[in-house]
């Protein structure tokens, strides 16, 4: 058996040398292309070791693939096995060059983003979506700003001019102007996001539509609303006299006799013509002012003239609340720090010396900082989240100079971007806010815009609420920007917040808010569940909007005075008084009389009359209001009243009529800024 297997594996080894041998013979036999060689070759089956001198393995072995050593004859380096070798594969090639291009200068850098931008505007692939179109342009700033932040003013005002966005584009956007602020919001947004969105909506043409963010609200709040509210306080039938100042506007500046017809704001300057008569004063300033902000003159005779008509000369105001804006109007580069914090001690010291009130509770304006509405939340960091101290700790240290507030406010007004809670003796605490935070003018609240309250205002105003609903005491909210009216001053998400927080608290612990800003007499009601049902029994609060002392533009100057039941906290009626600025150029030129001041309205007498069933001391609360705005449906001529009051009864105010007079009640009833733009026909918000 053991002969036979051998016999048998000798055989096969023979046979395989014949199939060798014969395949060599038929290549050798196999047929010849004419001109070439054989139609076939079989190669040798063994490696042919003498291609190489040298080897890593065994180029015999069958096991594995041959590997020679390999001496390049220009570098004259041998290269190793570990290169080829099949069981050291390199998992990254870090010993190659990878080459990269080089750091860019920070102005080939603004260049790149600037011819970025051309590109996007013109790139078909966005077809009619400006609003995305607007959003990759704010990218390619957005890494400009970081990568370049010393170009991002001078990236802005390229964009500027080649879009003519502005008249004065480097004077706007300048580094000393919003150049610096613009490129730290651009850095720190997703403008990608919503962020993006509502930069585009507000600043640029409003290539996005505005958005309003869902809420959620889920533990927002510490308590539900009470089911029953608590037993309202019963009325002490003694009123208090509480002052409403807002929007003085000094300027120190005004010149008299320069130009009153200016064509381009700020007029009363030397600095300022009519481009039609350049060489000519067409109007000259009037001593006392004219259409515009309020000279020195004006101020004084107008705060002499508030206790003598309020009949509070000797007992003075039980005490008085302003809502904010004491600075001019002037554009940013004419102003600074220091001319902000110069207005802020002279008026906050004439208040003291003329009004010779109580105490004064003031609230922060968009115009009372510099640059101009703009207010950084904390949550930036550094210095970047502390570079508005310089402001805040100014008019706190004013507010306590003054004796106004309590230490506490004073310290947590500091730290707190000027708002603060006073809790007075007689039950009221008075809340005010820097509504900064919802202006849309403030490039800071466009960071991170999916949370409402990036500055955490509204928490803090939360809280207070709460512990005054403990605590069964009575609140008035007071601050600048307006939460709503026609929607176009405040952001949505902001004050979407507000109106929920409103609703949440009102009528029993809000008793009423005050504004200011528009220079304007308006008024809001916030009603229950977000408006979606609007009616006198839904009806919850009333944001009182006060006129403005100022006479900018086109409005008469104005101030009001509150008759507050002392201890329910409640409204029962609205004095206004106003001056007629039609009438200052004929005091000029003498000195024996100044400007009058005189009774325009009572509110309880010229709106009272259109509401049945409502007694001499019921409040002016936002039932009533709501019953006002049913009666101006069926009566226009109420509307009539209301425009003719809003603009102070200035000569220059125009008839409301047709559109306008639905428009007027509906901005009445929105306090948002979010129901105003669903609910509101557009573009009758002001009588200037």
């Amino acid at each position: 058996m053991h002969v036979t297997m051998l016999s048998f594996k000798r055989l096969s080894a023979v046979f395989a040398l014949l199939v060798i041998a014969f395949s060599a013979y038929a290549v050798a036999e196999s047929e010849t292309i004419d001109g070439l060689g054989p139609s076939a070759y079989t190669a040798p089956g063994a490696f042919p070791t003498s291609v190489y001198k040298h080897y890593y393995n065994s180029p015999t072995a069958t096991s594995a693939q041959p590997q020679p050593v390999i001496s390049d004859p220009v570098s004259h380096e041998i290269y190793p096995l570990e290169l080829t070798d099949p069981s050291t594969l390199p998992k990254n090639d870090t010993h190659d060059p990878h080459i990269l291009p080089p750091t860019a200068s920070s102005g080939q850098i603004l260049e790149s983003a600037f011819q970025q931008v051309l590109s996007i505007a013109s790139s078909p692939s966005f077809g009619t979506n400006n609003c995305a179109r607007c959003q990759a342009a704010l990218q390619v700033g957005k890494f400009l700003a970081m990568a370049a932040p010393e170009e991002g003013p001078t990236f802005v005002v390229r964009v500027c001019e080649h879009f003519n966005f502005d008249q004065d584009c480097a004077t706007t956007y300048g580094l000393d102007q919003l150049g610096w602020v613009i490129t730290q919001v651009i850095a720190n947004a997703d403008v990608g996001g919503l962020d993006g969105q509502m930069i585009c909506s507000n600043f640029i043409s409003g290539l996005c539509p505005p958005t309003t963010t869902p809420l959620n609200l889920t533990d927002w709040f510490a308590k539900p609303k009470p089911v029953v509210l608590p037993v309202a306080r019963k009325p002490s039938g003694k009123r208090l006299k509480v002052l409403h100042l807002s929007d003085l506007h000094l300027d120190p500046r005004y010149t008299n006799g320069a130009e009153a017809n200016c064509s381009s704001y700020q007029c009363c300057r030397d600095n300022v013509v009519n481009q039609q008569t350049p060489d000519e004063i067409v109007f000259p300033a009037p001593r006392f002012g004219a259409y515009f902000d309020t000279p020195l003159s004006l101020m004084l005779a107008g705060l002499k003239s508030v206790p003598v008509l309020a009949g509070t000369e000797r007992t003075g105001f039980d005490f008085t609340l302003y809502t904010g804006d004491l600075v001019s109007h002037d554009p940013d580069n004419q102003l600074s720090r220091d001319y902000v914090l110069y207005t802020e001690t002279v008026l906050y010291d004439l208040i003291k010396k003329l009004i010779k009130t109580g105490p004064v509770y003031p609230a922060l304006g968009n115009h009372d900082t510099h640059n101009e509405a703009q207010d950084a939340p904390h949550s930036l960091g550094g210095e970047l989240g502390n570079q508005f101290s310089w402001n805040y700790d100014h008019v706190a240290g004013l507010w306590e100079h003054e004796g106004w507030l309590s230490q506490s406010a004073i310290d947590f007004a500091r730290s707190h971007y000027t708002a603060y809670m006073v809790r007075r003796q007689d039950g009221l605490r008075v809340i005010s806010l820097n509504t900064d935070m919802w202006y849309t003018a403030n490039y800071f609240n466009y960071i991170n815009m999916t949370n409402p309250d990036l500055f955490g205002m509204l928490r803090f105003l939360t809280d207070e609420l709460q512990d005054a609903e403990d605590s069964g005491d009575a609140v008035w909210i007071l601050g600048h920007v307006l939460s709503g009216w026609d929607g176009t001053q405040p952001l949505q998400n902001p004050t979407n917040l507000f109106y929920q927080i409103v609703d949440r608290f009102s009528p029993h612990v809000i008793k009423a808010i005050f504004w200011g800003h528009s220079h304007e007499d308006q008024l809001m009601i916030y009603y229950a569940n977000n408006a979606t049902n609007i009616s006198a029994r839904t009806a919850q609060a009333v944001g009182w909007i006060g006129p403005s002392f100022t006479t900018s533009r086109n409005l008469n100057s104005g101030f009001r005075v509150y008759e507050v039941d002392s201890e329910t906290f409640d409204i029962l009626d609205a004095h206004t008084w106003k001056s007629d600025v039609n009438s200052y150029p004929q005091l000029d030129k003498q000195s024996m009389i100044g400007p009058t001041y005189e009774y325009e309205y009572s509110t309880r007498k010229a709106y009272g009359g259109s509401v049945a069933g409502w007694g001499p001391n019921d409040p002016l609360n936002a039932t009533w209001w709501h019953l006002v705005t049913e009666a101006m449906e069926k009566d226009p001529a109420l509307v009539t009243t209301f425009n003719t009051y809003q603009g102070k009864s200035s000569v220059r105010t125009q008839p409301c009529t047709g559109d306008c007079i639905t428009a007027k009640i509906c901005y009445m009833r929105s306090a948002s800024a979010s129901i105003s733009q669903q609910n509101c026909i557009p573009g009758f918000g002001t009588v200037q």
